[in-house]
């Protein structure tokens, strides 16, 4: 441009002035790139220059914080398990075969050893002689042994007939099938075992099992419920015969 016939050499729009000020453009460009770049693009403001500075550090600060874990995932080895920072333990808990067999033991253990323990000898109103538990029995216990000589329905019959002369006897015969067989244990003898002198109840805390040891039947009483200290114990003893009862009228309670 002409100014009093001189040549100001770099002279340019106030606006264009502004923008060099403010750092945002930093060559000025010609008329016709002017006209292009206001057609394809607008030119930024100083506050869109000063938003795109600040925007700037915001985005490598984003971009730090996302590779920070990409560099601790790449030193560790992948696929780890657990096992290879932990010992593996075994589960401690009996299966139910494992503690059948130890129950089954402990039972064999306390019939041949002859031990009767949580129980005493009383006297019971209108029944004489009974056994009182004197611990706590859970259901599906072992309480006692119904212990006496064990032996065939031939040989029980002629005992029993021998008995019958004698009415201060007691009965104390009790019989009962194993592998099709007939059997009898006859607890007539006086002995120092319990299991002979528990008392008759239709609804008893206690019932009859078999269990054999190497192929002998024994006759056991177990818990049928839960059993108190300070109870009779009592079990069904299963005659319901028409003499057994005019004989014995308590078999009906």
């Amino acid at each position: 441009k002409k100014n009093g016939g001189n040549i100001i050499e770099g002279a340019m729009k106030p606006e264009d002035q502004k923008d060099k000020e403010s750092g945002c453009n930093a060559s000025v460009p010609s008329s016709d790139q002017k006209q292009e770049t206001a057609e394809t693009q607008k030119t930024p403001l100083p506050s869109d220059c000063a938003d795109e500075a600040n925007a700037k550090p915001a985005q490598k600060k984003t971009v730090k914080v996302k590779r920070g874990p990409r560099r601790k995932t790449q030193g560790r080895t992948p696929n780890r398990k657990v096992t290879d920072y932990y010992p593996v333990r075994r589960s401690s808990r009996k299966s139910k075969s494992e503690l059948e067999t130890e129950e089954r033991r402990k039972i064999d253990e306390l019939i041949t050893s002859g031990k009767e323990e949580g129980m005493k000898i009383d006297y019971i109103d209108g029944k004489g002689r009974g056994v009182i538990a004197t611990k706590h029995f859970n259901r599906g216990d072992f309480v006692v042994e119904y212990h006496g000589d064990l032996i065939e329905i031939t040989d029980a019959k002629k005992r029993e007939a021998l008995y019958a002369q004698d009415p201060s006897t007691g009965c104390y015969m009790y019989y009962f099938q194993y592998l099709s067989k007939t059997y009898c244990v006859d607890a007539t003898k006086e002995t120092n075992r319990l299991g002979r002198l528990i008392n008759h109840s239709k609804c008893g805390n206690c019932q009859t099992k078999l269990h054999d040891i190497d192929g002998v039947p024994h006759l056991i009483l177990i818990a049928s419920r839960d059993i108190k200290a300070g109870e009779e114990l009592l079990y069904d003893y299963g005659d319901r015969s028409k003499a057994s009862i005019e004989a014995h009228p308590w078999l009906k309670h």
